[in-house]
């Protein structure tokens, strides 16, 4: 069974830093691409930011490049999301999901970041 488990939201000031993390079990991690998702209370599910199974192409949603990282560490099973100069139409639930070919199969509950002015 895969499980996707997501930590490190929480509340931050415009401004700060927050580090997520998703931790993915019962797959080959290093075989699939990633994503991360956010939705913010009554607004459609969004797309923040994919990594590739190796890590070496990323692709950002035009609201975060510059801001929001991701990686992947397959040795753990694990991939991030690095946000800085946070804002607070950042603030929503953050999940992410494994990505097979073109479409994402598996999604974590989510974590839930906000962001105070």
């Amino acid at each position: 069974q895969v499980q996707l488990v997501e930590s490190g939201g929480g509340l931050v000031q415009a401004g700060g830093s927050l580090r997520l993390s998703c931790a993915v079990s019962g797959r080959i991690f290093s075989s699939y691409g990633m994503g991360w998702f956010r939705q913010a209370p009554g607004k459609e599910r969004e797309f923040v930011a994919r990594i590739s199974w190796s890590g070496s192409i990323t692709y950002y949603a035009d609201s975060v490049q510059g801001r929001l990282t991701i990686s992947r560490d397959n040795a753990k099973n694990m991939v991030y999301l690095q946000m800085n100069s946070m804002k607070p139409e950042d603030t929503a639930v953050y999940s992410c999901a494994t990505r097979l070919a073109a479409d994402y199969d598996y999604w974590g509950q989510g974590t839930q970041v906000t962001v105070s002015s």
